[in-house]
C-alpha cells in the first residue's frame, strides 16, 4: 500500500501535465487556434496600446511628405513676390467654363489626325478654341459648320505646339507623329532635360494657353542633327477619345493692352474735340 501511494505521488504531477498537453491539443484542433489567439491578444494588447506610435518607416515618410510640402509652398511664394517684383503679366488662361462635346466621326485613314465633335457655331465653337480630354492637350477646332467641328489633333503629322519643359523650363517644338507619342524638336543643342521630365505647353506658344499637361518625356535623342531630339508619352487618350472639352482661345495680354490704350487713346481724342470752342 505504502508502495502504489509512493509511485502515485511521483506519477502524479506527469499524469496531470500529460492530461494537460493532451487536452490542450485536442482543444486546439477543435478551435483550430482561436482559443490560443484570443489569449496571445488577451496578453499582447495592453503592450500593443502603449506602442500606438508610428513606425521608423512611416516616420519617414511622413518627413518625406512634409519637405515636399514645404519646398511646394516655398516656391509659390518666391514665384508670387517674383511676379509681383517684375510685374508680371501671365498670359490669360482658359476659361473655366468648357463647351462639352463627344466626338462622333474619326476616319480609319485619319485616325491620329483629326476627329469630328457633334458641337459646332450654334454652341459657340469657332475655330482657334482649344480642345482638352482628360489627361491634358487634345487639339485645336480647325473647321467649323453648325453643329459639327473638326479637330485637328496635336498627333498629327502636321500639328506644331511650343512646350516647355516643366523641370528646367527648357523649351521646344511638339510635333505629331500619328500614335500615342509625339516628337519633340529641343531650341538648344543640349538642352537640361531629362527621361521623365514632365510637358506642357509654352508662353512662347502662339495657339494655346500657357501650362496646359501634355506628356512625359519617354526617351531622348541628344546627338540629333541639327537639333536634339526626344520622343514624348501623351498623357491624353488620344487613340480612344469619347468626350473632350471645348475651350475659347484667350487673348494675349499684349494685345488686351493694346486694345485697352487704343480705345482710351480715341476717348481721348473725343473729348478734346467736344472741349475746343
Amino acid at each position: 500500500m505504502v508502495t502504489a501511494r509512493r509511485w502515485w505521488d511521483r506519477k502524479v504531477l506527469q499524469i496531470g501535465l500529460l492530461a494537460f498537453i493532451v487536452g490542450g491539443a485536442w482543444v486546439m484542433r477543435q478551435t483550430q487556434g482561436a482559443l490560443l489567439l484570443e489569449v496571445y491578444q488577451g496578453i499582447t494588447r495592453p503592450l500593443q496600446i502603449l506602442n500606438t506610435g508610428p513606425t521608423p518607416e512611416e516616420r519617414l515618410r511622413d518627413a518625406r511628405i512634409l519637405e515636399l510640402q514645404t519646398r511646394v509652398v516655398e516656391l509659390e511664394s518666391q514665384n508670387t513676390k517674383l511676379k509681383d517684383l517684375l510685374g508680371y503679366v501671365e498670359k490669360g488662361t482658359i476659361s473655366s467654363r468648357p463647351i462639352p462635346a463627344r466626338v462622333v466621326g474619326r476616319s480609319a485613314d485619319h485616325w491620329w489626325q483629326q476627329v469630328t465633335l457633334n458641337r459646332g457655331s450654334n454652341s459657340g465653337i469657332q475655330e482657334g478654341f482649344v480642345v482638352k480630354a482628360e489627361g491634358g492637350l487634345v487639339g485645336l477646332v480647325e473647321t467649323v459648320t453648325p453643329n459639327t467641328s473638326r479637330v485637328l489633333l496635336i498627333s498629327d503629322l502636321k500639328s506644331q505646339v511650343g512646350i516647355t519643359i516643366s523641370r528646367t523650363s527648357a523649351k521646344g517644338v511638339l510635333r505629331g507623329d500619328s500614335s500615342a507619342e509625339a516628337v519633340l524638336e529641343f531650341l538648344e543643342k543640349v538642352p537640361n532635360v531629362k527621361v521623365g521630365d514632365l510637358v506642357s505647353t509654352s508662353t512662347y506658344s502662339q495657339k494655346f494657353p500657357s501650362g496646359l499637361a501634355v506628356g512625359r518625356i519617354k526617351s531622348l535623342d541628344l546627338k540629333k542633327l541639327p537639333t536634339s531630339e526626344a520622343k514624348v508619352e501623351l498623357f491624353p487618350p488620344i487613340r480612344s477619345l469619347d468626350w473632350v472639352a471645348v475651350y475659347p482661345k484667350p487673348e494675349s495680354p499684349e494685345l488686351e493692352n493694346q486694345q485697352t490704350l487704343t480705345e482710351n487713346a480715341k476717348f481721348k481724342i473725343q473729348n478734346s474735340k467736344l472741349q475746343s470752342p
